[in-house]
């Protein structure tokens, strides 16, 4: 062992805390930040639960919160919870305990961290009581792999933007986990422990949640299938979770596509399946040659496996995957992304669904608004929508997803100036550059057919039909 790798062991025993001892830290009113996905603390969460009869209106800010359930989110009498993506798990705390979105353009992420412009206590319970605001304090907490030997914590499958967290924060604390893959950047994929205030080892050492991919439905295949129409030779592409991109990952391994591209902000299964079957290479990429960035993964055991030390990948911020003039210099970019509801405008809901008057949040906006814009600005790129032609609700009745107008409570994730293609199990369709009349009827053509004869009378009421009376 040199002299550095001595001091780093000697500057690591003096920065470890037990997590009750690094709870202790926290004061009421204060912002604590929560690291992404499998990167969400759980020793130092527990042991800052246990606080709970000492503290309040502390904010503790997660993000597609994973399992298990943070403590936290338990006692909302002290801790303000939320979250800025929306995951199954968020879903669950939603009916349990009282819980908020953030809405973010994900790629703007890392400047809020870091640059903001406002008082250190803008996000606080205390944002506008600045006597108490200035005692308040930005916290950072992140589970990482061990400290290797030039004092380096990996970050694992989760960088977004927890670097510039850590810029923006009084008080960064790491709580170590030896499953946690060493991934390659890429930039800022790592931390040096000059900028670690407390170190947390975590005796218990839990696994990373590891969702075996969804298998994808019949629906979701023949979706899939248009989409493979828009995929080809050299051509780079943003895929998300769920059955449908599995499907495409599929399709492709069979194809006999060549020199794929990837550029994501979420890695899955399905990238290292193309990778693997020599489909997608980065060959002819302009940018990050031979290597996929991502900027956070979730999967199977298997995935985070292939992630270990791979310069097939890169992990890299979300201002430089999310991008637009990253995206903009990368031709032929295909971006695939599923939502909700799309209504005859073509403004498109990827997040939320109305129940008894309530708006109850699914899902994100995330880098959606990013990709499908982006994209746009690469050239011969283009953005796909997806979504199934109906829903059921809970009492099990049929909807069209191609609805007259959105419900009201509805968000908008997608304004209809930014929407480029819309696909679904009927059909593709291009929308960009058209009038409202073609928008209607090219999406009604798309639409399940059980529900077309509605929408035409709902489109002749809103003066968006020319085709009266004609069938589709």
């Amino acid at each position: 062992m040199n002299q550095c790798q001595n001091s780093f062991q000697l500057e690591y025993k003096q920065k470890l805390r037990a997590p009750s001892d690094a709870a202790k830290l926290i004061n009421s009113g204060d912002v604590v930040e929560y690291a992404q996905f499998n990167g969400k603390p759980i020793a130092f969460d527990t042991a800052l639960a246990n606080r709970r009869d000492e503290l309040k209106d502390v904010g503790v800010f997660c993000s597609v919160c994973l399992p298990p359930l943070p403590e936290t989110c338990k006692y909302p009498e002290s801790f303000i919870f939320v979250d800025w993506h929306w995951s199954k798990l968020t879903r669950v705390i939603d009916s349990i305990s009282p819980i908020y979105y953030n809405p973010i353009s994900y790629r703007f992420a890392t400047d809020y961290m870091r640059y903001y412009d406002a008082p250190n206590y803008w996000r606080s319970f205390y944002y506008n009581d600045p006597e108490k605001g200035a005692k308040t304090k930005r916290v950072f907490v992140i589970r990482v792999a061990p400290m290797d030997s030039h004092g380096y914590f990996n970050m694992g499958p989760q960088n977004s933007f927890h670097s510039s967290s850590t810029d923006g924060s009084e008080l960064v604390i790491v709580e170590i986990n030896h499953n946690m893959p060493v991934c390659m950047g890429g930039a800022e994929e790592a931390y040096h422990i000059s900028r670690v205030d407390v170190i947390i080892e975590d005796e218990s050492n839990p696994d990373l949640f590891a969702p075996e991919p969804a298998e994808p439905t019949d629906i979701e295949k023949k979706i899939a299938a248009h989409v493979m129409n828009y995929v080809h030779d050299g051509c780079c592409l943003q895929l998300g979770i769920g059955g449908m991109p599995n499907a495409i990952g599929r399709m492709i391994a069979d194809s006999d596509l060549k020199d794929l591209g990837g550029h994501t902000e979420m890695l899955v299964d399905t990238y290292m399946n193309m990778i693997l079957s020599g489909k997608l290479n980065n060959a002819r990429k302009s940018a990050d040659r031979h290597r996929t960035p991502f900027t956070f993964a979730v999967g199977s055991k298997r995935l985070y496996d292939f992630m270990n030390l791979n310069s097939a990948i890169a992990s890299y911020p979300a201002d430089y995957t999310n991008d637009p003039n990253t995206i903009r210099g990368i031709d032929n970019f295909i971006s695939i992304n599923s939502a909700l509801q799309i209504d005859l405008f073509s403004q498109v809901n990827a997040e939320c669904i109305v129940s008894n008057g309530r708006t109850k949040q699914i899902s994100g906006n995330g880098g959606m608004t990013d990709f499908v814009y982006s994209s746009q600005l690469s050239k011969g790129g283009k953005s796909l929508i997806c979504l199934e032609s109906t829903f059921t609700d809970k009492d099990g009745k049929l909807h069209s997803s191609i609805m007259p107008t959105l419900q009201a409570g509805t968000i908008v994730t997608i304004s209809r100036q930014l929407v480029d293609y819309v696909i679904t199990e009927y059909g593709a369709v291009k929308l960009g550059a058209n009038p409202t009349w073609q928008r209607a009827e090219k999406l009604i053509s798309i639409a399940h057919p059980e529900f077309q004869d509605e929408l035409i009378l709902s489109a002749e009421k809103m003066g968006l039909w020319r085709r009266s009376n004609k069938k589709i």
